[in-house]
């Protein structure tokens, strides 16, 4: 049984990555640092590149091992560390595929030994095929899909890399000769000369890489593939080209590529015309470059996004065993483009007045009292809905699911309440990165309610961090790092929300306001508010601490009997109720619904002239009375 990726190579052009060593260069690592030290020294670095060529669209990586052999490595008093730094590449590169969540097969790059050979005998000729499978059964424990040997000027070594390939044994073979203008490699053999031996040894895919542009590599190309037609194989062969952005020109002391994304475009499809299936690109080459030519051959080939792609699911030094996954159709559901705004942002930065209602998970299996009261609230023209993460420390249906149910089920965006309380900082970046792939963005940070006045007094809370650090290591993912710096494949899009108490009493009023700040300088971009019943409270707010910068959504549970507001105003923290409004409560008995309806209506009608929206939050699952007041504050034209 062929390997999937010799499969898919006869199937259509595979793109290969770009340079390693320009990425390194450019990223500030000077030339005669060992750049194979790095995978040891800077592994974030190295998987950074990666992603970017992976995003870019490169179907097979090259892991940063090009000098990783015993030789090379001695002039860097590193000969000791062949196996640790080749199965780190190794172990990078899977990384990188994985943080991507892309499919891609991971190539083990394998350089010349950096001897020149003279006269060669059986002896030496050993000792490099000895120093070629070290470094060959390092990357193949480290979990590399191929080997690809590239950059070899003499045919005699080149041999010696394959046959230490071929002993390793259980890996495509790449073997890639580098050619000079004139056709020839430095030490004399033809592109037709180079096809043949290859071709005799086995190998997998044959092909030329470095030295000269695309134009040149392409002749070369066209010799070995000519060459080729006349060998009787029982297979037809395979050819892989990786030219490098033309020739080099010194400026202040650097050498500067001049080949474009554009020009190596058009090049690809030159190479998939002429029969290379294996292309990608050397020194000077970029993830620019891989981008363009990805467009090209995916626009001249198609882009089937249901290949499937080989990754390994064990290894071992006697092969490894592969499981087949499928690349999803690329939804923005599941991988949203950079920069998405959710439903709720664009209508705060359009200036609209944004409703949204708070409604408590269930606390048993069923959520269809709450999708039922949902698509209720939807017909009076709600923006979106609140979902409480387990309010009052008691346990309820989780936030995420139910969001996922309400967004599926009737198509309204939905904010999640999300609490440092019950989870330790992995969980909460595991659950975030959850959400964010089920299309859920938008995320009220919160430390939680107490857990000692919860149903499970023994329940321990976790608070790695508090509400404040939770907002940035939101805003990390938003920059596309988690909470120790890690790459997450891409930049994510959450929409950050804080809480804000806007009933303080004088002593607590310093406090509440650096507090506010700091969540502000963490990077939450809107607030949501606890609950008002008279203006006075936003407006003294602001007197303080200014016009906040960022949207603000008011907060307000509509009273419906005296004694609920006794209740909030005595026994809720952070709730205050004037004395005015529970004398009008107390006055209107029986119609205390009504009343409560038009105090709330009276308080939010001011709002809108100090803030861009309100929060509406039903007692006892009340969803008439919040029907009616978002009716009536959508009926009005905006005052602001």
């Amino acid at each position: 049984m062929e390997h999937p990726i010799l499969e898919q190579l006869r199937q259509r052009p595979l793109l290969c990555d770009g340079a390693m060593g320009t990425m390194l260069y450019a990223r500030g690592v000077p030339y005669e640092h060992c750049f194979d030290a790095l995978n040891l020294e800077r592994p974030e670095l190295i998987q950074n590149i990666h992603q970017e060529y992976i995003s870019a669209g490169a179907q097979i990586i090259e892991t940063n091992t090009f000098g990783a052999n015993r030789l090379r490595l001695e002039a860097h008093n590193l000969a000791d560390k062949v196996y640790e730094i080749n199965r780190k590449a190794a172990v990078i590169a899977r990384e990188a595929r994985e943080v991507t969540g892309l499919p891609a097969f991971i190539a083990g790059a394998v350089g010349p030994s950096g001897r020149p050979l003279q006269a060669p005998d059986e002896q030496r000729l050993s000792e490099l095929r000895t120093i070629f499978r070290e470094q060959i059964e390092a990357l193949q424990v480290g979990g590399v899909d191929l080997v690809i040997l590239e950059t070899f000027s003499s045919l005699s070594e080149l041999r010696q890399a394959v046959l230490a390939a071929q002993e390793v044994g259980g890996l495509p073979i790449v073997a890639q000769m580098s050619f000079y203008e004139d056709g020839h490699t430095l030490s004399g053999q033809s592109a037709a000369r180079v096809a043949a031996v290859l071709n005799d040894l086995g190998v997998d895919v044959i092909g030329a890489n470095c030295c000269v542009g695309p134009s040149a590599t392409l002749d070369a190309m066209k010799e070995m593939i000519e060459a080729q037609q006349y060998v009787e194989t029982g297979k037809s062969m395979l050819f892989s080209a990786q030219p490098n952005a033309g020739l080099p020109t010194r400026i202040d002391n650097r050498f500067i590529y001049v080949s474009t994304p554009d020009y190596f475009a058009d090049y690809a499809l030159r190479f998939a015309r002429a029969g290379v299936r294996l292309i990608g690109g050397c020194c000077g080459t970029t993830p620019h470059h891989i981008a363009a030519m990805r467009k090209a051959l995916d626009d001249c080939y198609g882009c089937d996004e249901s290949t499937t792609v080989q990754k390994p699911a064990s290894t071992s030094g006697n092969g490894h065993v592969t499981t087949t996954i499928t690349s999803p159709i690329e939804e923005e559901v599941i991988l949203p483009r950079q920069g998405t705004k959710t439903r709720l942002q664009e209508k705060l930065e359009a200036g609209e007045f944004v409703v949204s209602v708070e409604l408590d998970p269930p606390k048993g299996l069923k959520p269809t009292k709450l999708l039922e009261g949902a698509a209720y609230l939807q017909q009076a023209g709600i923006d979106c809905i609140n979902i409480a993460d387990s309010p009052m420390a008691r346990v309820r249906m989780g936030c995420i699911a139910l969001a996922r149910l309400i967004q599926d089920h009737l198509g309204i965006e939905t904010i999640i309440h999300f609490t440092t309380r019950d989870r330790n900082l992995m969980a909460l970046q595991s659950e975030l990165l959850g959400a964010h792939a089920l299309g859920i963005r938008n995320v009220l940070a919160l430390t939680g309610d107490p857990v000692r006045v919860a149903d499970y007094p023994n329940t321990t809370g976790v608070w790695d961090v508090d509400s404040i650090g939770l907002i940035r290591v939101i805003n990390g993912l938003n920059a596309g790092y988690d909470a120790v710096n890690r790459a997450v494949g891409a930049q994510a899009s959450y929409h950050i929300g804080c809480a804000l108490n806007l009933n303080m009493t004088d002593e607590e009023t310093e406090r509440e306001i650096e507090k506010y700040q700091r969540k502000l300088e963490a990077g939450a971009q809107f607030i949501m508010t606890q609950p008002i019943y008279e203006i006075s409270p936003l407006e003294r707010f602001i007197k303080l601490a200014g016009k906040p910068p960022i949207p603000m959504l008011v907060g307000c549970t509509p009273l419906h009997s005296s004694r609920q507001a006794e209740f909030l105003h005595n026994e809720v923290p952070g709730i205050v109720i004037p004395d005015e409004v529970r004398t009008r409560m107390k006055a209107a008995g029986e119609h205390g619904q009504e009343e409560g309806l038009k105090i709330a209506h009276d308080m939010l009608s001011q709002v809108r002239n100090l803030a861009e929206g309100v929060y509406l939050m039903p007692s006892y699952q009340r969803y008439d009375v919040v029907y009616e007041l978002t009716r009536m504050l959508k009926s009005e034209q905006p005052a602001r």
